[in-house]
């Protein structure tokens, strides 16, 4: 099965939170969209692995994936190994999509960093001839694009995606997630969240930021490395 897109997520929710306006946007235009998971999220404070696996199984029907995989790297303690490298790049040989979309490398979480870089380097190695004939799997492909999302700072992004059409499906998308929404008891501030316990508030004020910068409710920003050619300057927009 080939894939149109395809998302690498540190941990369950972190796409859906991230980018799930545009994953809406593209799997409601027809397009075929997946998400790889590189934990389980296990290390965090809330939840556990059952929990959030099950919450990412009805987060994924909710969406209408076409795929979503796990690959089972320890919470907390994400490295791009050769390993992870390989086995994330023979995911992109095997469902050849056209665009990956990964977390940015300037990040605040090392897990996200790590991730973006693993989806990088995969990204590279993916097209590979000779590394593809030593795995025996399918051919070398190496996707045509990458993008990187932010999750915890800003910058300039390439472009905005407007998401106001799908906001409200979003909301419900990530209410998914319930376990990581909700306290676990009295002792629970939410003090363990960089920027405050209401992960839905701060998901809407970032869109509604970057959507008033392209003249719309709520915009989900991306990050390309280099410019992006356009064959017709009249498309954006």
């Amino acid at each position: 099965m080939k894939l149109d897109a395809i998302v690498i997520a540190a941990h369950p929710d972190d796409a859906e939170i991230s980018v799930g306006g545009t994953i809406l946007k593209l799997v409601r235009s027809g397009r075929k969209v997946g998400i790889v998971d590189v934990t389980r999220g296990e290390m965090g404070t809330r939840g556990d692995r059952a929990t959030r696996a099950a919450e990412a199984s009805a987060a994924s029907e909710l969406m209408g994936l076409a795929m979503r995989a796990n690959l089972e790297l320890p919470d907390g303690r994400v490295v791009a190994t050769p390993e992870a490298r390989e086995a994330l790049a023979a995911i992109f040989r095997r469902y050849r999509p056209e665009v990956v979309l990964a977390h940015h490398l300037d990040d605040l979480h090392p897990d996200h960093i790590a991730a973006g870089r693993l989806a990088r380097d995969a990204w590279y190695l993916s097209g590979l001839a000779r590394l593809a004939a030593e795995d025996g799997g399918p051919p070398a492909h190496r996707p045509r694009r990458i993008y990187h999302f932010m999750s915890h700072l800003a910058g300039d992004p390439a472009f905005v995606i407007d998401v106001t059409p799908v906001w409200d499906e979003k909301v419900r998308l990530v209410s998914c997630y319930a376990s990581q929404l909700e306290a676990t008891g009295p002792d629970d501030d939410g003090s363990h969240l960089l920027f405050g316990a209401n992960v839905l508030e701060r998901m809407e004020t970032k869109a509604r930021y970057f959507g008033e910068r392209i003249g719309v409710r709520y915009g989900e920003p991306l990050i390309h490395v280099g410019p992006v050619a356009l064959e017709d300057p009249l498309v954006p927009g």
